[in-house]
């Protein structure tokens, strides 16, 4: 279990920032001042250098020492010398390193305080040297006669205390601009702190490690399939069962589009429409579907879809659909044949056994009507299973009020080797005609299918006595959530004529619509035709 930390992680994000600015700063700071100390400590050695070089090609300067200076004339070019550059000090002595000329005149002829002896070998000297003046940054020269011999040295100071007042200056200047940066430097750490914060929702990283491991173990502990789309339609998430579903495995950043082909599904994925347990399919399955937009503090932040797999349960409503239409069948010949008996027993109670006579005749003879055809003349519908089914889909058509007929031209010599398909597509293509021909306008109701076994396919054709179809809905119908019933509204699932047409494709086969408006009973309703491949057992090519 995460121990919350006392300190949260954008607050500590912001002290290591506004400290690496800080330290950063203040680093820099000393750098430049330092650097800028010894650029002022040359610059001025330079200048003392300078003025140095200038006092020692004076001619008449060299001649006053050469003489030994009677008239004083060094100590007074000097000082003028002084005067006008500013420096501390322009002391002028002979080969023996006694002074010629100094500000304070009590130490003329006195020695120098620093050593001269590089100036007198005939070296330029500068550096930072402490004398009877204080700390001064001086240049040291030669003091050359016209015969080249050395004379003397002339040196020149500048007082270090000036080098400090304009350091200080700049510094001062360059103080405001670190402050300056300091204040951007926290001021841009805690926009990033904000910003971060909103950008992860308020959460701390052990809370995002933590919501990690819970979505990865939601997500692939469900056994619905999840999707999650950003707001761009891009795939964040795609759990297991999600791929399973759709026969996918999209990477992350995948177009959501991408995920089912165009249709239904593909529409609510893209979020083109929205989901509230629609059903829809991918590929043979029948999935019902959600999608749910996903909002957190008045923020977009995409949607997430839901796949259940309901195949197997439709596929179990299918067969039960097939076994209570067998059972719709048999309850119709129970009551019928309940019927006969009551009527034959009555009449033997009463004692009518000429009329019971008579009445046992003309069941037989209804019998034989009923029986199979010789076999030179084959029944058109010989498969049991066929038979029954019809059977059973009139009597359910007749309990609507709508008159269920075998058209004269059907013709299956064959036995059904797969009856869940035909029970899919006749049926489905049965249900719609019966419930299109029940709200029409046209009386009395009818539907008539014809059926035609050609090797082992089989054809079928339904028309009924309905309204027809709308105009553009002849394809529309076979869409997931598209039905007959209220197209408008779209209250149905809509589920029957697309199970019907994806069923014969799967087989190379097809479901559609030929007329959808005066091709049925009576020149009313619609046509629909659908080619089986294969649902003939191998008795039908012999």
């Amino acid at each position: 279990m995460s121990v919350r930390p006392r300190i949260t992680f954008a607050r500590q994000v912001l002290i290591l920032q506004v400290g690496v600015v800080v330290v950063v700063a203040v680093l820099g700071y000393g750098l430049v001042a330092w650097m800028l100390d010894g650029r002022l400590r040359d610059q001025y050695g330079q200048r003392a250098l300078t003025v140095a070089r200038s006092l020692a090609v004076d001619p008449q300067i060299a001649a006053a020492v050469a003489a030994g200076d009677p008239g004083g004339i060094v100590q007074d070019r000097a000082e003028r010398v002084r005067v006008r550059t500013g420096a501390l000090f322009v002391v002028v002595t002979d080969n023996r390193g006694l002074r010629l000329s100094h500000p304070n005149r009590r130490e003329l002829g006195r020695h120098v305080s620093t050593d001269p002896s590089d100036a007198l070998a005939g070296r330029e000297v500068v550096r930072v040297e402490r004398g009877t003046l204080g700390l001064s940054a001086r240049g040291k020269v030669p003091l050359y006669g016209p015969d080249g011999r050395i004379l003397g040295e002339v040196s020149v100071g500048f007082d270090a205390r000036a080098i400090d007042r304009e350091l200080g200056h700049v510094l001062r200047e360059m103080t405001l601009f670190v402050a300056g940066a300091v204040l951007l430097g926290v001021v841009a750490s805690a926009a990033i702190g904000r910003r971060l914060k909103r950008q992860t929702l308020g959460l701390e990283p052990y809370e995002l490690v933590e919501l990690v491991h819970e979505r990865e173990a939601v997500l692939h502990g469900v056994g619905e399939g999840v999707v999650a789309v950003d707001t761009a339609g891009r795939i964040a998430v795609c759990n297991d069962e999600a791929s399973r579903l759709l026969g996918v495995a999209p990477e992350r950043g995948a177009p959501a589009g991408g995920l089912a082909p165009e249709g239904t599904l593909r529409d609510v994925l893209t979020g083109r429409r929205d989901a509230v347990n629609l059903f829809v399919t991918a590929g043979e399955r029948v999935l019902v579907v959600n999608r749910r937009e996903v909002r957190r503090h008045r923020r977009d932040l995409g949607a997430v879809i839901t796949l259940r797999d309901r195949t197997d349960l439709e596929t179990l409503a299918r067969e039960l659909d097939s076994v209570s239409t067998l059972f719709d069948a048999l309850r119709a010949q129970r009551h019928e044949y309940a019927n006969r008996l009551h009527t034959l027993s009555g009449l033997l109670q009463l004692g009518h056994s000429e009329e019971a006579a008579d009445y046992v005749g003309t069941l037989m003879e209804d019998a034989a009507r009923r029986a199979p055809a010789p076999d030179n003349l084959p029944d058109p519908l010989s498969d049991p299973y066929l038979r029954a089914f019809l059977s059973a889909k009139s009597a359910v058509a007749a309990e609507k009020g709508v008159r269920l007929d075998i058209g004269a031209g059907s013709y299956v010599p064959g036995r059904v080797a797969d009856p869940l398909d035909v029970t899919t597509v006749v049926g489905n293509l049965v249900d719609n005609a019966v419930e299109a021909a029940r709200l029409g306008r046209r009386r009395p109701a009818r539907v008539e299918v014809e059926l035609l076994g050609d090797g082992r396919d089989l054809h079928v054709t339904v028309a009924d006595s309905g309204d027809g179809l709308p105009d553009g809905l002849r394809d529309a119908v076979f869409d997931d959530g598209v039905s007959t019933r209220d197209i408008a509204a779209g209250r149905s699932r809509g589920l029957g004529l697309g199970l019907a047409r994806r069923t014969a494709r799967a087989r190379g086969g097809d479901v559609a619509f030929v007329d959808a408006g005066a091709g049925g009973p009576d020149g009313g309703g619609a046509v629909a035709v659908a080619r089986l491949p294969g649902v003939l057992g191998a008795e039908a090519v012999r």
